[in-house]
């Protein structure tokens, strides 16, 4: 497929003043127009498709599919999200997220003594029904958000952050096929990529407290001795997609995921592929404790990054560690902020133009 890459067309349209916070950063010596532009230019200057990686697996689901059966394939194939196409209408409808999964899991569950049945006789279009009780499943609300191969990676940028969605369809505006599904980590590899090919601004040598990358109130934590279910309630409300697992004085001792949810394993949790069949999914009262240890791929501590750390280690270390997110803590391990990919994009890419996706 030959696309030419969209050189002029941004979201941003023309070149705007920095935001107040840009300029008081400009004003300390931290930030010039120029090293400002660095990587805003290069997502204008890349295409969607730029960023397709060669060989990539994708999954799509028909409406029509189990929602139990479609989990299961998304855990099979190491996946966190799939297109669902609706034969019936001849198009892509949606996503089907593990976000669903969990808000399912927190809608339905009552006890370990209650059987969650609807989890096991739905097919994803019954959970996606205006009729159906069920308000939590992302694509109920029928709107698709895509994007053409030939938008510049500033555009994927700022659907991403603006409409807080962590998948975006690549979709050929020709076939109407979904050619690849872009993420924040994507985007940021593909920027690394290229990371010594174009003069380093000046801003990533300085540290993260200075720049204010991040955020640092309010932050989603869980005690080690709370319940999952405990866990899938902040998921839902405060939609975030990691919580750090702390202790009695507020250190970090691990970091559980959303996908976490659906790998459990252990003595009282198996895969996924087990999962379901032994139907283990109804004792969400376990725990944290025992929830981070029964994961199936346990990893020791959790990858962490201090206010005193560079821009340029941090961004080197969530590449390297192919993570989607760091725990910022003090020298005790207290948390004290979390980067995310979401953060780092809105920095570098979108916050010199005078966009802040991420509240809007």
């Amino acid at each position: 497929m030959d696309v030419q890459r969209n050189r002029g067309a941004s979201l941003a349209g023309e070149t705007v003043s920095l935001p107040e916070k840009m300029q008081e950063t400009k004003k300390q010596g931290f930030l010039t127009e120029r090293d400002a532009a660095v990587y805003m230019s290069f997502m204008k200057n890349h295409s969607c498709y730029d960023a397709i990686p060669t060989s990539c697996k994708l999954v799509i689901f028909d409406t029509k599919l189990q929602v139990k059966r479609a989990f299961l394939a998304l855990v099979a194939n190491g996946l966190r999200a799939a297109p669902l196409w609706d034969s019936k209408l001849q198009r892509f409808v949606g996503m089907l997220t593990i976000t669903d999964f969990i808000n399912i899991l927190h809608y339905y569950y009552r006890s370990p003594m209650v059987q969650m049945y609807e989890l096991e006789s739905h097919k994803i279009e019954t959970w996606r029904g205006d009729s159906f009780k069920n308000v939590y499943l992302q694509s109920s609300n029928r709107i698709l958000i895509s994007i053409s191969p030939e938008a510049s990676l500033f555009d994927a940028v700022y659907s991403l952050l603006k409409y807080k969605i962590h998948r975006l369809p690549v979709i050929d505006p020709e076939s109407g096929n979904v050619l690849h599904i872009l993420t924040h980590k994507r985007i940021l590899k593909f920027l690394h990529i290229f990371w010594k090919k174009f003069p380093k601004p000046a801003f990533v040598s300085r540290q993260i407290q200075e720049l204010g990358i991040g955020t640092f109130k309010n932050i989603a934590t869980v005690q080690q001795t709370a319940t999952l279910y405990d866990a899938l309630a902040i998921f839902v409300e405060r939609r975030v997609s990691a919580l750090p697992v702390v202790d009695e004085q507020g250190k970090v001792v691990s970091l559980y995921s959303r996908f976490d949810v659906i790998t459990l394993q252990g003595s009282m949790f198996a895969p996924l592929q087990n999962l379901a069949a032994r139907k283990s999914y109804n004792n969400l009262d376990m725990p944290m404790r025992d929830a981070v240890h029964g994961r199936s791929c346990f990893i020791e501590g959790v990858i962490k990054c201090y206010p005193y750390e560079t821009l340029e280690t941090i961004i080197d270390r969530i590449v390297h560690a192919e993570v989607h997110r760091l725990v910022l803590v003090d020298r005790a391990n207290v948390v004290k902020g979390i980067i995310s990919l979401s953060d780092l994009l809105q920095g570098m890419v979108l916050t010199p133009a005078g966009i802040d996706a991420l509240l809007s």
